[in-house]
């Protein structure tokens, strides 16, 4: 099989909501995230508008990054990472949204941050909203609704832009950018407030209001793209697709036509809009049965076409099946599940594991981009148990990992230029569907439970060894079973 490159970028991925936690220190503001309550597989999350006390809020402490930074990239280090993928968080650099001038000591954390990742030769790539927007942008501008809010972000983006103009290269617009195709995110991307939504996962939707909200992020993404191009011509910029793979349960031509019809709407449209300028053809029929006014004019149009990315990024934990035909027969998901696909098992919280459909993603998405691909999300997440001795066994993750890296390694063999990788959560962290912590996807424990109860303290897991290796083989060792 075809190696990976010599400057293949392997690491791991966070985000800011879901780590840092320091919630309203050294100037923060208040973030959407963080009136979200924890929740489970069974109890959904409760957005609480009035803050009430009785709830625990986690992405206020999340696993304490923002105190234990250095510690962790020196253990991101150990494991040989190349690159870093985490994001900014908005409202600690404007707390409000529409601050006059940006907060010097949420600047100067992530100067400090960049710093430490360049000892070490960790390469940061960095996701400028990643469901991480000051709570004030939806209070009182109604969120993406808003085109005013266009001009905020861009300012937001711009100041990273010249302050980091040195430490970083890649950059992503917005984190999973598609998943405002559901109304789960209305509120966590978007900012749209409604009082009536009680539950994060239960969110009243006004559809024709989403997809404007989306097109306005588009068209910020863009114009921030633009604008980064001018400050440093060796500014990369990527999509982020929440990328899930759909197979037809049956070879009923109906199920066919259906999978490609959702795979196009759902999967490809925003990248072709941030890879080709344009909303395709079948995007904006769809908009057009569903009713849906979208306010773009010539202007913003143009805009689109100027500030396209330039390369791919996805991410991918599993894939869904979809029928015509009725099947009684259901799986969870990454934003969406499907039917139980009776050729795969499935995660504790009943994710279908496809290592394969990684490597037809891949394949699929090479052929339609033509440009440079980074998986930025791949994981597992588990109910792992630290034992008295400090240890963490956890093969079900290496498993997973490997199953998926062979394939990738595979595609890699075809053809497809893929760039890097990294581990979803390699480090514990908040989880966004559930706000549990106990849904553990990292390669280093972190002893807090699911009320931020514990004491912090950073343990290896078995996977953090098995990584390790991987990193130095540059691709999974044929004997990959030792430490």
């Amino acid at each position: 099989m075809k190696p990976f490159k010599d400057d293949f970028l392997w690491g791991g991925a966070t985000a800011a909501n879901q780590v840092e936690g320091a919630y309203l220190e050294d100037g923060k503001g208040i973030s959407v995230s963080d009136i979200i309550t924890v929740g489970s597989h069974t109890s959904p999350r409760i957005i609480s508008w009035e803050q009430e006390e009785e709830y625990y809020y986690p992405s206020r402490n999340a696993v304490d990054f923002y105190h234990h930074y250095k510690e962790d990239i020196a253990l991101f280090a150990e494991m040989g990472f190349k690159a870093y993928r985490m994001s900014v968080s908005w409202a600690r650099i404007f707390p409000n949204g529409d601050d006059d001038t940006p907060n010097e000591k949420g600047l100067l954390f992530y100067k400090d941050v960049f710093s430490e990742l360049k000892k070490y030769n960790i390469e940061p790539v960095v996701t400028i909203s990643h469901s991480d927007i000051p709570l004030a942008i939806g209070t009182k501008y109604d969120g993406w609704l808003n085109k005013k809010v266009i001009d905020l972000y861009v300012k937001y983006a711009e100041t990273l832009f010249r302050t980091f103009k040195e430490e970083v290269r890649y950059w992503i617009p917005f984190n999973e950018i598609n998943d405002m195709f559901f109304p789960l995110s209305a509120l966590g991307q978007g900012a749209i407030i409604d009082k009536e939504t009680k539950y994060f996962t239960n969110q009243k939707d006004d559809v024709n209001k989403r997809i404007n909200a989306l097109n306005n992020m588009m068209i910020a993404s863009a114009k921030a793209v633009a604008i980064g191009r001018k400050i440093n011509p060796d500014f990369h910029f990527g999509t982020m697709i929440c990328h899930i793979t759909r197979y037809p349960r049956t070879c009923h031509p109906d199920d066919v036509l259906l999978v490609l019809k959702n795979d196009l709407y759902f999967n490809d449209t925003c990248a072709d809009v941030m890879l080709k300028g344009e909303y395709p053809f079948y995007a904006l029929k769809e908009f057009e049965r569903k009713g849906i006014q979208l306010e773009l004019n010539e202007e913003e149009k143009r805009i689109l076409e100027e500030g396209v990315c330039d390369y791919y990024t996805f991410s991918y934990y599993q894939s869904i099946s979809e029928s015509t035909l009725e099947f009684k027969d259901e799986t969870s998901g990454n934003i969406m599940g499907g039917i139980k696909n009776p050729y795969l098992t499935e995660t504790q919280w009943n994710w279908p594991i496809d290592p394969v459909g990684l490597r037809y993603t891949l394949l699929k998405v090479y052929d339609r981009y033509r440009v440079p691909v980074m998986i930025t999300e791949n994981g597992i997440g588990c109910t792992d148990e630290l034992e008295a001795d400090g240890c963490v066994h956890d093969p079900y993750r290496i498993d997973y990992l490997r199953n998926h890296l062979i394939e990738m390694n595979k595609a890699v063999d075809d053809g497809v230029d893929l760039i890097g990788y990294m581990a979803w959560g390699c480090i514990d962290l908040v989880s966004v569907s559930t706000g549990e912590m106990k849904k553990r996807y990292g390669f280093i424990y972190v002893d807090v439970d699911d009320n931020g109860k514990g004491t912090f303290k950073r343990y290896k897991k078995d996977s953090f060894y098995w990584y390790k290796m991987v990193i130095k083989a540059n691709g999974v060792p044929e004997d990959d079973t030792q430490k």
